[in-house]
Order: C-alpha cells, then structure tokens, then sequence
C-alpha cells in the first residue's frame, strides 16, 4: 500500500499506557503541502501522535503512512520524509549556527556542496546569516527556534514537525516564527504540522484537528469549524456566588474560569438586551464574543484551551530556564 495522495494518512493508530489509552483509533488525513494545527489541551494525545508519526514511539494498533512511507515497515524512509521541531531546545549551544546546521547535514549523508549551499540559502531566510559563525548559547530563545527550523529543513523533508514552536516567545518572536512558516511552506511544497497552546496562531491554517481523551474530535478548516461547532458567547463576571448561581440556572454554564468568570451561550436572538435589562446591575463585566476556535475549542471540550494566565506561568518557566542555565 503507499499513500501518496496525502502527506499523513493515519487509521486506527491506538496506543495505551497500561489501563490508560493515550490515543483512541485514531483516523487522520493531511493533504499535502497545507499548514495544519492539531490543538488539545495537556493530556488530549496530540504529544503521543507526533512521537508515533516521527517514529519515536510505536503504535499498539493501527497504521500511518507519511510522505507514503509506512513508519511501521519502512521508518528509515519515514524518518527522511520529516523535520522535527521539538518543544525543549535540541541545539548544541556550544556550536555555532553553522556548525549546528553541518552536523545534522552530516547526520543525514547531505552532500558537502548541497550541504553548505542548504546551509546558506536556510540561514538567509531566518535572517541568521550575520550570526553563522555565533557561538548559539549567545542567542535569544526567538533566534534559537528559528535556527532550530532551519536544521530541520536542511534535508530537504516533505513534512515539517513542530511541537509547541512559540512556547515561551514573545508575540514578536511568535508572529515571525509563524511568518517564517508561511514562507517555508509556499516555497518548498512544505506540508506543516504544528501542535499549540495558542488558538488564535491557528487562525490562518488550512485545517485545524481537535483532539481531546485521545480522539479526534473536529476536523476542518478554521471557517468549517466555527460554522459548524461555533457560537456567539458571552464571558460574565458577576459580583458574587449567588448572582453566579442565578445565571448559571437561567443560562447554562458553558464554561467556569479560575477567576470566577462563566461563558454563557448567547447565540439566542436579542440576548445581550435581555441579559443586560436583567443583570446589569449585578455583574462586574461583560464581554460578547463571535463564534471562533476558541469558542468551537469550548464546545466541543467544555474548556478552554489554554488556562487564563498560563503565559505568566510560562514566563515564569522561561526565566527560569534561563536562570539555570547562565
């Protein structure tokens, strides 16, 4: 069998951790050359299907087929179809950009002279060449992602792997990984998969996928998505537990924040006018959202994707991690 039609075809692909099933027959189709996002909050699986598609890990059950290699039968093969990103840096800090870039030609028998024309070309387009011969402990997290997208590509993949890429990041360094990306892919014929905690870098991808207790749940484009799962939510801060009660009676509760405010479904028509006749007086804030990911996230999970002030606690782990290691 060899699916060439799409850049991943995975059916059934089942993997358990003793009683605990990480992935739950799983189906998937990335067409080739798209930019696509799997979301799903910690524990949801999406971890555990890279590692099985980038051939770390093998499956209990099922098959997956990347670039139209079977990572069960022929993983060599699987293994040059892909570049991989991971979350926690893989560089050598003690190397410079270039000798970073080399090295991981080397690995994969890159010819000398397409090696160092690779080399050239990829550093041009992060905007590292000024900083080849840097010793990379001397860069900024930003820089570092950016050769680390570099390396993976330097052997020419058809698929680009990348596991949380703007952890950490500011929203400069961020939006330029992500511009990067979109460059990389148009250029190359460059199929993208990405897994984030960031829904709104998602918005611009060709199909997003949900996944959540280990199955996928959702599966289309961004505009698919919210027409389908989407809805018009409002996010209430009331003044105290009984008014929080009352609406949560009237309303439903589609979702209780750590802070105390509730998202309440407010697609009906003439909500706003009615809610706010009713509790205006008795509420601290309101805030009235269009269908988006983050809604059709919340339908679908009853969660948000991303806890509210998850990004201090990852500046908090960013510095830290600095810290250890000036």
């Amino acid at each position: 069998m060899n699916q060439t039609s799409s850049a991943i075809e995975v059916t059934g692909l089942t993997k358990r951790y003793g009683n605990m099933t990480a992935l739950d027959a799983v189906n998937l189709s990335v067409p080739n050359n798209v930019m696509f996002a799997l979301l799903g909050p910690n524990g949801a699986g999406k971890t555990t299907l890279i590692h099985i598609l980038c051939t770390i890990m093998a499956a209990d059950e099922g098959t997956a087929f990347i670039g139209g290699a079977d990572i069960r039968r022929q993983p060599v093969q699987a293994r040059r179809n892909i570049g991989v990103v991971f979350q926690e840096p893989s560089l050598d800090d003690r190397l410079t950009a270039f000798e970073n870039l080399d090295f991981h030609g080397r690995v994969y028998n890159v010819k000398a002279a397409e090696r160092r024309q690779g080399i050239d070309e990829l550093l041009a387009l992060v905007e590292l060449e000024d900083w080849r011969h840097a010793v990379v402990r001397t860069f900024s997290s930003g820089m570092k992602r950016r050769l680390e997208i570099a390396r993976a590509l330097l052997h020419k993949p058809k698929i680009l792997f990348l596991d949380e890429p703007t952890v950490g990041l500011d929203a400069q360094s961020r939006a330029g990984i992500w511009s990067y990306l979109d460059i990389l892919r148009r250029q190359r014929d460059l199929t993208v998969v990405v897994t984030t905690h960031y829904i709104e870098e998602v918005e611009n991808c060709d199909q997003v996928a949900i996944i959540d207790h280990g199955k996928i749940i959702a599966d289309g484009s961004p505009l698919d998505l919210k027409r389908q799962f989407g809805k018009e939510t409002a996010r209430i801060m009331p003044r105290d537990a009984a008014v929080a009660a009352e609406l949560t009676q009237k309303y439903g509760c589609l979702q209780q924040a750590k802070d105390g405010s509730i998202v309440v479904d407010a697609g009906a028509p003439g909500f706003a006018d009615g809610f706010l006749a009713e509790f205006g007086t008795r509420i601290r804030q309101v805030s009235f959202d269009t269908p988006s990911l983050e809604s059709v996230f919340l339908t679908l999970t009853g969660r948000e994707l991303r806890d509210r002030g998850a990004d201090e606690h990852e500046k908090r782990n960013a510095a830290a991690r600095r810290g250890r290691r000036s």
